[in-house]
């Protein structure tokens, strides 16, 4: 039996600048960590020799690879000549909510496939095949942020380079500081999933018109100003990027933000908070609020319709949980 464990994100700044069609112009930033929600994979042999029990949100039992439903468990085995196994997959949080659920999966299935096979492989190399098997095999519309952020884990600012390569930094705050960042994050769930694919083809269509490229340079340039005003243990300068880069990031597609999560998101800033965003591509899941902690009683109150979802952060990125060898 061999069970990964890989952590989801949050992305504070730079969202969107991860997308291809962006940052092979201008290059690319986002801040963002990872956090103690994680999506759990195992494997061990199947009793049908050469065939595959799947158990995840479905199940499928299935006699050879072509027949496997699920796009990137059927890629990644084919990547990694897996066959014979029993695989089953479980979550802390439910995927479509804006945490990088679905690049979670595939960095922790790498990673999984590599321990069966017996080889290494890097965090950014996990992350690297994880982004190339989601963008270029199977062609889905979405940036690369969430596979190097869930893979390698912690505190970072990962630039994307117009050349394609990627530069995962660490910030190292002090305690005191990383304490107070984690401390003054509340994070509410607004009951509403959605399919990140649709809203990022949209935002695609119109990435490279004047207002995009501006707005998506400006954001770039926030994520890589909160990295230097952090450093400097200015940590309520959070609050003020999250609001910046939630006004921008509504001006760059449909569907990213509606009545409800506005009027939520005025509700907060009206009772404290410095500033927010909903995570993800927008259209539901998780809003994120900087509050001060003297300030968290009154925004926890006027959001009681929300469920709040505590957190801490993390920085192991994807890990290997188990291993036992069968006899």
């Amino acid at each position: 039996m061999i069970i990964t464990r890989t952590p989801l994100r949050i992305s504070f700044a730079g969202g969107g600048s991860d997308l291809r069609d962006f940052y092979s112009r201008f290059g690319g930033a986002v801040l963002s960590v990872s956090i103690n929600k994680h999506v759990y994979l195992s494997m061990h042999p199947y009793f049908s020799e050469g065939g595959y029990l799947l158990k995840y949100s479905h199940s499928e039992q299935r006699d050879s690879l072509e027949q496997i439903e699920h796009n990137i468990i059927r890629e990644v085995f084919r990547r990694y000549a897996i066959k014979g196994v029993d695989f089953n997959s479980s979550a802390d949080i439910p995927s479509g909510t804006g945490l990088g659920s679905s690049s979670a999966f595939t960095a922790g299935l790498i990673h999984l496939c590599n321990v069966h096979n017996g080889t290494y492989m890097s965090k950014e190399a996990m992350a690297d095949e994880a982004a190339h098997l989601e963008i270029d095999v199977l062609g889905e519309p979405i940036g690369k942020q969430d596979q190097y952020a869930c893979a390698c884990g912690g505190l970072n600012l990962i630039r994307f380079s117009q050349d394609d390569t990627v530069l995962v930094e660490k910030l190292p705050l002090p305690p005191e500081g990383y304490r107070r960042l984690e401390g003054n994050l509340l994070l509410f769930y607004t009951g509403k999933s959605r399919s990140a694919g649709s809203i990022l083809a949209r935002q695609k269509e119109d990435i490279l018109s004047p207002r995009s490229v501006e707005n998506l340079r400006h954001m770039t340039t926030l994520a890589a100003a909160l990295r230097e005003e952090l450093l400097r243990n200015n940590i309520d300068a959070m609050g003020e990027v999250l609001h910046e880069g939630w006004l921008r990031k509504k001006e760059l597609a449909a569907g990213i933000t509606d009545e409800a999560i506005d009027a939520w998101y005025e509700t907060a800033r009206q009772n404290g908070a410095m500033g927010g965003k909903l995570l993800g591509a927008g259209g539901g899941g998780f809003l994120l609020f900087y509050v001060k902690e003297e300030n968290h009683t009154r925004v926890r109150k006027s959001l009681n319709m929300l469920r709040e979802t505590p957190f801490r952060f993390e920085n192991q990125g994807t890990s290997l949980i188990h291993y036992e060898v069968n006899a």
